[in-house]
């Protein structure tokens, strides 16, 4: 069998003193059908000298302005050519065989859309993700964040998504389910592409040979992670929850976005608290448009209520 064109897409933004890591980490890569493109959101430092003269390979996508992570990473997978449609982030290096592992992984289980990569911080030693989880109090997150590397994490299985700085994507899946949603700018598109693509009947497996380190906040954090995170998580359960499942968890949902609200009061004082009560009161604001964009996701599911609830984990206590 021929071995399938992979396609990276980096998204970048005044990336030019990150990107060398990076992209020498693609440039070493053992898997030769491969094409690499930084996507860039219209930067004003020197990404565009840096590519022309160290990186004459990588596509360089120059965007007239910054469509944020989703417009940016929608753009390159737009002018992406493979079969396998990875997403990397720019402040991210790989382990030499992470594409062929990514490939072969989507290869040899036809079934599923997408292949959550093993994500550890720049210590290589503690996890970042190991994939994501959706939990059934309406909390996203990282699976093993913050714990130490191990043989835990070691195993191939299901998980809900991928993280999204570093995941490949069948392409048959993102023509069925969609590109990331623009509306979300950044943070929680990928969650919500894993729940678009869970209602669709497409599984994500975890692969931990295909190893990635993370800087982590070097291209976002603080008070922007904050406030897009408090006004997407609105915007995605508005969207992707199906009514049948709303009585079983608004309560476990009000309760996780009421201590959230707590929380951030209680530390009024930090930029970030501030940040993720605007964004909580903008994500509420919003809601006509979040659920004005939900029939059509709804319409097309094709997984029963309590099959999608299985897949939930439970909620914090």
């Amino acid at each position: 069998m021929v071995a399938p064109l992979a396609s990276v897409v980096v998204p970048s933004l005044n990336g030019a003193h990150l990107l060398p890591e990076c992209l020498d980490s693609l440039a070493r890569q053992s898997y030769a059908n491969l094409e690499v493109i930084v996507a860039d959101g219209a930067s004003t430092d020197a990404t565009q000298d840096l590519l022309a003269r160290a990186y004459p390979d990588v596509r360089l996508l120059r965007l007239r302005r910054n469509a944020g992570f989703a417009g940016n990473v929608n753009a390159g997978l737009r002018a992406a050519r493979g079969e396998v449609l990875c997403l990397f982030n720019n402040d991210a290096w790989a382990e030499p065989d992470w594409v062929e592992a990514c490939v072969e992984t989507l290869v040899s289980n036809p079934a599923i859309g997408s292949v959550a990569s093993k994500v550890l911080f720049a210590d290589a030693r503690t996890i970042n993700s190991a994939g994501d989880v959706f939990c059934r109090d309406g909390a996203a997150r990282q699976r093993g964040a913050g714990e130490p590397d191990g043989p835990r994490w070691n195993q191939l299985e299901h998980v809900f998504g991928a993280m999204g700085g570093a995941a490949a994507y069948r392409r048959a899946m993102l023509a069925d389910v969609g590109l990331l949603d623009e509306a979300f700018f950044m943070y929680l598109e990928d969650v919500d592409l894993a729940f678009r693509a869970q209602l669709l009947g497409w599984a994500c497996l975890y692969q931990p040979l295909a190893c990635v380190y993370h800087r982590g906040s070097a291209s976002g954090g603080g008070k922007l992670a904050s406030f897009y995170n408090g006004r997407n998580l609105i915007r995605l359960l508005a969207k992707d929850l199906p009514a049948g499942l709303v009585p079983r968890m608004l309560p476990a949902i009000l309760g996780y976005q009421a201590r959230r609200a707590r929380a951030a009061l209680s530390a009024w004082r930090g930029e970030a608290a501030r940040a993720t009560l605007r964004g909580q009161l903008c994500g509420l604001a919003g809601l006509p448009r979040h659920l004005a964009d939900r029939p059509p996701i709804q319409a097309r599911r094709r997984v029963s209520d309590e099959a999608l609830y299985a897949l939930l984990s439970p909620g914090a206590a």
